[in-house]
């Protein structure tokens, strides 16, 4: 897909409604939440015993990446950086953890962050890999303002 396909993408996501019950198919997941969509996704580096393969593949996805920040920037301001690493250590705790932050936080280090305060939620995109081996994936995501606690600054 072209970087403008995904920018459509994201245009359909963050004013789409949130689905009244849990879904997961290949395009991503949701619920009455959030929404997931994988944007991209790399080849798995089962046999990348040098470690190129990956390096090309997360620079391809940080260009695209790059890319729709920048675009998403001229709409909606400058994003921030959420680090998911303590929801992912609450998560592990037994702790509740708000969708979709439980289910990037196993996947992604850290998300930028555009509040939609008109519409009570905000978007993300990450890039995120479950396992070395398997591939990196470039997400965009919305959730709930709630989600993050956002305050009016839209920081949280």
């Amino acid at each position: 897909m072209s970087t403008e396909e995904h920018f459509a993408t994201i245009d359909e996501l963050a004013v789409q409604p949130f689905p009244a019950a849990t879904y997961a198919d290949t395009s991503g997941e949701g619920g009455p939440e959030h929404h997931v969509r994988v944007l991209m996704i790399s080849r798995d580096f089962w046999d990348d015993e040098d470690g190129q393969a990956r390096v090309a593949a997360e620079a391809e996805l940080q260009t695209c990446l790059d890319d729709l920040a920048a675009r998403l920037t001229t709409r909606w301001g400058n994003a921030f950086v959420v680090d998911l690493g303590p929801y992912l250590s609450a998560s592990c705790e037994g702790e509740p953890v708000p969708e979709p932050l439980d289910y990037l936080s196993q996947q992604v280090v850290r998300m930028q962050v555009w509040p939609l305060p008109d519409r009570g939620c905000w978007l993300a995109l990450a890039i995120g890999q479950a396992d070395k081996e398997l591939p990196l994936i470039l997400f965009a995501a919305v959730g709930r303002a709630s989600a993050l606690d956002l305050s009016t600054s839209g920081r949280s």
